[in-house]
């Protein structure tokens, strides 16, 4: 159950072979993404909440139902305050930067709409304000469609595969702006994607569909350490940890991070001291001991409590759900360890045993006060 939903979706109907149930409950602020592969519906949920499809259900946002086939309620698409990024940027190409925005301004509703001057900067464009839409990179024509959605003040923002168009080099250029959007405005958004790595990147709940339907919604963490899903059996299975800088170690160059649990410390200088940081662990990473490890280039050492042990008796390999902590209430991590190995160490569900961290993929996110260029950091 997620407190306090701002965005309530259920709706089941058919179009043409396609049949669609889908419900799900997403936060008031933060980014919920729909995540599944393609065709599983992840688009036509969207395009309902933006009233551009009609199938039967409710849909309600802060407590205004948009939509209740059931008590013969249909909000019209323009009267919804949603702004919908598309994955192709569709500006007006006989205006400039400045005047595509602008067009979003007009169409704002609400006295506590953003200004200009704030998106630009939220969104680093302030500089292409005076050039033809015509002659922007594509992540740039992608941050002008975002900007102008936003001026629009909508209720709810809706991107659908807002990076698909774009190459790997791109979106790494793009992403740290759609999390600035995450930590500065406190708007739901809807985030369609089939790449698990911009998921886990940015997105807060998951509504994990298949097939037309929902199969799981909730928090992310949940979602990726829960063994009925099948996250979990992908080939580079990952979790996401929040973690918070606790302090530096400036003649080695380290920054150490609170967990939920315990504390993780990686290379390089991150941050200040009280910022947020968002770490993916992957499961291929993490090796487990009985004991802790007392010579070892490998710095991160946690006492963990075994969850869970998820494998098949001919399966070569396990996944093994682990919770930070001698006393296993902290964060849930997971460890892919070969079945000889579990054998070897006689690991059961239960123990407490120390998991080594050889490497973490570390970005900014919550309130952080700069945006470094996200990376992997490892030990060795």
């Amino acid at each position: 159950m997620i407190d306090a939903p701002s965005l309530s979706v259920s709706v089941q109907g058919s179009l043409g072979q396609f049949r669609l149930d889908a419900g799900f409950t997403a936060p008031a602020a933060g980014i919920t993404a729909l995540f599944g592969p393609s065709g599983c519906g992840k688009t036509t949920v969207l395009r309902c909440i933006a009233g551009l499809q009609k199938i039967p259900g409710r849909i309600e946002v802060n407590g205004e139902c948009w939509q209740d086939t059931g008590g013969d309620r249909f909000l019209p698409a323009h009267q919804r305050h949603v702004g919908y990024v598309f994955q192709e940027a569709s500006l007006f190409q006989h205006l400039s930067v400045k005047d595509n925005l602008l067009y979003g301004a007009r169409r704002a509703k609400s006295a506590t709409a953003v200004s200009l001057d704030e998106i630009t900067s939220l969104l680093g464009i302030a500089h292409l304000l005076d050039r033809s839409s015509v002659a922007l990179s594509g992540g740039e024509r992608q941050r002008v469609a975002v900007g102008r959605a936003l001026l629009a003040a909508p209720r709810v923002l809706l991107m659908d595969e807002p990076l698909s168009a774009l190459d790997r080099v791109t979106k790494d250029e793009i992403l740290p702006y759609f999390e600035r959007l995450h930590e500065e405005l406190a708007l739901p958004i809807v985030y369609v994607s089939h790449d698990l790595a911009e998921v886990e990147r940015l997105a807060d709940t998951l509504v994990l569909m298949q097939a037309g339907r929902v199969i799981a919604n909730g928090p992310l963490q949940d979602l990726q350490t829960d063994p009925s899903l099948p996250l979990l059996s992908l080939p580079e299975a990952t979790v996401v940890v929040e973690a918070g800088v606790r302090g530096f170690d400036l003649a080695f160059s380290l920054t150490e991070l609170d967990v939920k649990g315990g504390r993780i410390i990686v290379p390089g200088l991150h941050g200040a001291i009280g910022d947020a940081r968002r770490l993916r662990i992957s499961a291929s990473d993490i090796s487990l001991a009985k004991s802790a490890a007392t010579e070892s280039t490998i710095l991160n050492s946690l006492p963990v409590r075994i969850v869970a042990i998820e494998g098949g008796p001919t399966a070569a390999q396990a996944n093994v759900i682990l919770a930070l902590g001698a006393d296993g209430t902290g964060d849930r991590i997971v460890a892919r360890v070969t079945r000889k190995s579990l054998a070897a160490l006689g690991l059961t569900a239960g123990m407490t045993v120390f998991a080594q961290i050889k490497s973490v993929a570390l970005v900014a996110t919550r309130a952080a006060r700069s945006l470094p260029p996200p990376g992997r950091v490892e030990e060795r």
